[in-house]
């Protein structure tokens, strides 16, 4: 059943900001073959900061707020995201997580990305006249949007092919002129801005593989440093996930037990992970780039904080690693 919250039409307003803004927040806007909208925020387009926090909350659906300051844990790092949504679950893996798989053509010319975002939630396939998420996520949820237009973030560094962009429509029972395409290199600024912006994401995704209640988190706040761009895909990669991994905190209210709490405290923090130690570009070519193979406990945040709300009680596990951040951000 559709829920009254919709991350299609709480994104919305920002898509729009992001169109009518285009030229002072440095952006590329398009129009597809098939009608689809393009907004380019690094391909062609030189993007900027701003552009990547806007976009952020936009893969939150509209239900989170994404700021940014100069007031980070870090002395050499100061510029800091900050990241809150008072409906978490939703915001975060019903909209930012990154679970759609796409793809068009084979061998060299295939076209593969992740696409994030408020789309995900409209998206369904049918199979013997039966519909059907994309995606099994959202089954565990029990969340389906239903809205007239809808966005689709793409982590990528060229410009999709018409014939993808018609696969979103169609999963999502839109035209695709009521699709809004935006793509964002990993290497660019606004790029690296939204992956960081998913610090909160990834501590509601661990705490998911984890087997915690999703119903039993409340709200939350998190932060991380914003990494220096970097021209290679797999260093820029690797300097948006050690953000997290090392320079991020977390502090989610949750309901339940006390017990409950603690445990989830204890097992989110990422140094929990066997891969844990090494900036992530160096860990992920010592797999031979096989994301795969990264032990997916890996991605959360270095320090977390577990508010039990009906107790009161605080349970604090992790730590900031300033060492391996400064490695990994190359600071001379």
């Amino acid at each position: 059943m559709p829920q009254a919250v919709s991350v299609n039409a709480h994104a919305l307003p920002i898509v729009k900001h992001l169109i009518a803004n285009a030229d002072k927040l440095r952006l590329k806007i398009g129009t597809l073959a098939n009608g689809a909208t393009l907004i380019d925020a690094g391909i062609e387009a030189l993007g900027s900061l701003e552009a990547g926090r806007l976009i952020g909350e936009i893969c939150m659906g509209g239900l989170g707020t994404v700021t940014l300051t100069q007031n980070g844990a870090f002395s050499r790092w100061p510029t800091t995201v900050h990241v809150h949504s008072t409906n978490p679950v939703i915001a975060c893996l019903g909209s930012q997580y990154a679970g759609w798989s796409l793809s068009h053509g084979e061998g060299k010319g295939a076209f593969y990305a992740l696409g994030s975002g408020p789309a995900r939630a409209l998206a369904v396939k049918v199979k013997d006249g039966v519909e059907a998420p994309v995606e099994e996520l959202y089954k565990e949820l029990g969340y389906r949007d239903v809205c007239g237009e809808t966005s689709i973030v793409l982590e990528v560094d060229k410009i999709p092919p018409v014939e993808l962009v018609d696969k979103v429509a169609k999963a999502c029972q839109l035209e695709p002129a009521k699709v809004n395409v935006i793509v964002t290199p990993t290497s660019s600024l606004a790029g690296g801005m939204q992956v960081v912006s998913r610090v909160l994401e990834v501590s509601l995704h661990k705490a998911h593989s984890l087997h915690f209640p999703l119903e039993h988190i409340l709200d939350g706040t998190a932060s991380a440093p914003v990494p220096p761009p970097h021209p290679s895909f797999v260093e820029a990669m690797g300097r948006t996930n050690d953000a997290i991994l090392f320079g991020g905190t977390v502090h989610l209210f949750v309901k339940g037990s006390t017990e409950a709490a603690e445990k989830l405290a204890n097992e989110l923090p990422s140094s929990t992970s066997r891969d844990y130690g090494k900036p992530f570009a160096q860990v992920f070519k010592e797999y031979k780039y096989d994301f795969f193979k990264v032990d997916a406990m890996l991605f959360s945040p270095a320090r977390v904080i577990v508010t039990a709300v009906e107790s009161g009680r605080s349970f604090h596990a992790g730590q900031l690693d300033e060492e391996l951040l400064e490695r990994s951000f190359g600071g001379e």
